[in-house]
């Protein structure tokens, strides 16, 4: 409300706009592993646990029995208590996303005895430079082109010009019989949909020659379906009023005709536009042209798709297309996606590239960076595909409102789910040894081990155990490098279940030097397989020294909320994630994800051993945290070390992750400030964002104290000179109480107690 103004004189208003945007809050965690389905290798980000079966699946069958990936597991561990979850499917090899082609209007191509040749009529005129009633038959070398005249002359046998022959043989030595005849003229009519030629025919007859003649009647020649096809048998020579056909094009200088005696008139289908399934891998195949009753697809699933297209309209050049459960049929339709009004023209506000999308994510290489590449020019809307290979039909109605040209309605998809009934193919699982289902595959003779099978030759139909082999390791060495770019990928915890660090450590050692490299991340290791004891795991924790990681031990049962009445033995990294995201939710990061309060495994049933005091003791001080058993409070965390070997704050994980959160709010706010003047009022507008928020963390107990140090001791001319501002923090973590010790001292009766 304005301020009134009673008397002269100068007013002023202070109005503070030196704070710094909000910060960029990170976003989670990201889960590295195999999956049902899904984009391989792209990072892509999750909301829900609903949101990660979608694209993602869930439940599958190897052999006779139902499974889910770790990765699974641990994406329901995590989003019970967050929001948001990365997640990087892991395949191997030459994988590929399932396509299908959508037809379009019908078009007509002729099978002739000796192959099949293409129809084209209105070519580009480019043959005789000026008759747009052209058309030509035929395949590459043996292609004809053809021109109406109007009389007979020079339809003549020359070693340059032939006319065309409906028979065997070769020019004026082979007869054109009326089915022949018949057979090319309704071929030439049949591609009339896109308003193209129509043509009659007669057979013009001489003593000793017959040669098949085509004419032209009705006033709009090049009008689809207002003339109409006859044959006849005529004999005699020239007819005045006749139209005749003569070849044009200059390359048939052999004495080869058109073999049409036996030939038949066939229907096919071009290509509309391509749908691109966004998963990869078989398990999105469902290509299967022999549907049974209701049009069942044999091989759809509840995890591939097939398409319809529906509400085709010529007159407005749109069309409908839905994208349907695999393993729907005809009468009770799955409706997963629809896009109505669909259109071809690349300049309509509904065009099948804006609607759908057609961008895609690649990972490419420079050098030894690894980075992704974008295709396409629309962003993705569909949950399930892109589309590509487009027939565009540009400017397909004109200023106005009619079709600019006949032809365009060809481009047109055809109505239903074509001759595939809608089914995907062509998808690629990559990896010889496995498939999308975790079954094993192709010339691999290890067995599909999962849960406590997995150990040092598969887990979960991959063998990890060097970084450049197409057997999983190379696909988590390509991952890694991915999320080493902390700009591009926001996340604080990456886990990979499934990879333990006592048969797979060169990828579980990668991954903790990604982390220690972007400095804002943490990673939980798995130290050993199922059925090691804590001597074991206290062998690997010694093999590390690193505060950007921890272990557990032992390996936890979970019941499987997705295979009724089944439980699962899980390494500690699979329910970690969930713990360490519940800790944030109740608490703050820099809180101990640990003890009775934060640190219950709620989703445990039991630890895979009780461990005794001395077992903890041992352990703990070997930096592995004990998954403890107690009566009446069940499985818990209680340790909160990282594997760093030196004792300081840094040992602890809720020191290392109040460094993290810290560190990243202060440099997504720094980054409002590069180019900016290199004064005194932009270092005040850094430390009035700084100092607040430090100030919250203390008043949250992260912190004891704090300094903030950016001023001109620290900004002299010459670092200034250098085009330099530089800041200090001084920070006292808030320790926790990992230790309590109580002195119960028993005093005679009358004895005083102390002060």
């Amino acid at each position: 409300m304005a301020e009134k103004i009673i008397s002269p004189g100068v007013f002023t208003n202070e109005i503070d706009q030196s704070f710094l945007p909000a910060a960029i809050a990170d976003i989670g965690a990201c889960i590295i592993g195999p999956t049902v389905k899904g984009p391989a290798g792209i990072p892509t980000v999750v909301t829900s646990y609903s949101d990660f079966q979608a694209k993602f699946g869930d439940v599958f069958k190897s052999g006779s029995n139902s499974y889910q990936f770790l990765t699974s597991h641990a994406a329901e561990e995590y989003l019970r208590n967050s929001d948001t979850l990365t997640v990087v499917r892991i395949m191997d090899g030459d994988y590929s996303p399932a396509t299908a082609s959508v037809g379009s209007a019908t078009s007509t191509g002729l099978t002739f005895a000796s192959g099949a040749y293409s129809f084209t009529a209105n070519p580009d005129g480019a043959h005789d430079g000026s008759d747009a009633d052209e058309f030509k038959i035929g395949s590459g070398t043996s292609e004809v082109s053809f021109v109406f005249v109007s009389s007979s002359a020079g339809l003549v046998d020359s070693s340059t010009q032939k006319f065309v022959e409906f028979g065997q043989g070769h020019s004026n030595a082979a007869h054109a019989t009326a089915s022949a005849v018949a057979n090319l003229v309704t071929a030439i009519n049949a591609a009339t949909i896109a308003g193209q030629l129509n043509v009659t025919a007669s057979r013009k007859g001489v003593t000793t020659n017959i040669n098949g003649v085509l004419s032209l009647t009705g006033s709009a020649a090049g009008t689809a379906g207002n003339l109409t096809v006859s044959t006849g048998s005529g004999t005699g020579t020239t007819s005045t009023t006749a139209t005749y056909v003569k070849a044009v094009k200059n390359d048939l200088t052999s004495a080869t005709g058109f073999d049409m005696t036996g030939g038949t008139n066939s229907s096919t289908s071009g290509t509309s536009f391509v749908l691109k399934t966004i998963a990869d891998g078989t398990i999105m195949n469902n290509i299967n042209s022999a549907a049974t009753t209701n049009s069942v697809l044999p091989s759809g699933s509840v995890h591939n798709v097939r398409y319809e297209v529906s509400n085709v309209n010529n007159s407005k050049g749109t069309f409908t297309l839905s994208l349907r459960a695999g393993n729907d049929n005809h009468k009770r339709k799955q409706i997963l996606e629809t896009y109505t009004g669909l259109s071809l023209d690349p300049n309509s506000p509904n065009y099948i590239a804006k609607a759908i999308g057609d961008m895609r994510q690649t990972v490419r290489t420079d050098g030894t960076t690894k980075y992704l590449q974008m295709s396409g020019s629309f962003p993705t809307k569909s949950r399930l595909i892109t589309v590509e290979s487009i027939t565009n039909t540009i400017d397909y109605i004109d200023e106005n409102g009619t079709i600019r040209l006949n032809s365009l309605s060809a481009s047109l998809p055809s109505a239903g789910s074509g001759s595939l009934n809608g089914g995907f193919g062509g998808g690629a699982d990559g990896y010889s040894g496995f498939d999308a289902l975790g079954n094993q595959n192709g010339s691999n003779t290890n067995a599909v081990n999962f849960y406590d099978s997995i150990d040092g030759t598969d887990t979960q139909g991959f063998d990890p155990d060097d970084l450049t082999t197409a057997d999983g390791g190379a696909a988590y060495s390509e991952a890694l490098d991915l999320l080493s770019n902390q700009d591009e990928f926001d996340v604080n915890l990456i886990l990979a279940p499934g990879l333990i660090h006592n048969v797979h450590s060169s990828v579980t050692n990668k991954l903790i030097d990604v982390c220690e490299d972007r400095g804002d991340c943490f990673t939980i290791i798995d130290p050993v397989v199922y059925g090691k004891n804590p001597a074991d795991s206290v062998t690997e924790a010694e093999k590390v020294d690193s505060n950007f990681a921890a272990m557990y031990y032992p390996w936890v049962k979970v019941a499987d909320s997705q295979v009724a009445g089944t439980q699962r033995w899980v390494p500690p990294s699979v329910v970690l994630g969930g713990i360490y995201a519940f800790n944030d939710r109740v608490a703050h990061p820099w809180f101990a994800p640990a003890g009775l309060n934060r640190g219950g495994i709620t989703t445990a049933i039991m630890a895979e051993r009780k461990l005794t005091q001395g077992n903890r003791d041992t352990m703990y001080d070997s930096n592995v945290n004990p998954i403890a058993t107690f009566p009446g409070q069940g499985v818990t965390v209680f340790g909160q070390k990282t594997l760093q070997k030196k004792s300081s704050a840094l040992d602890r994980i809720n020191v290392r992750r109040l460094l993290i959160k810290v560190k990243k709010f202060i440099a997504s706010s720094s980054r409002f400030l590069v180019f900016e003047q290199n004064t005194n009022a932009t270092r005040q507008r850094f430390l009035n964002i700084v100092n607040p928020f430090l100030d919250t963390v203390q008043s949250q107990s992260g912190l004891s104290a704090f300094r903030v140090v950016m001023d001109g001791s620290n900004n002299t001319p010459d670092t200034i000179d250098r085009n330099q501002l530089i800041g200090q923090l001084f920070l006292q973590p808030t320790r926790t109480a990992e230790f309590i010790v109580l002195d119960f001292t028993v005093q005679p009766t009358g004895a005083s107690f102390p002060e």
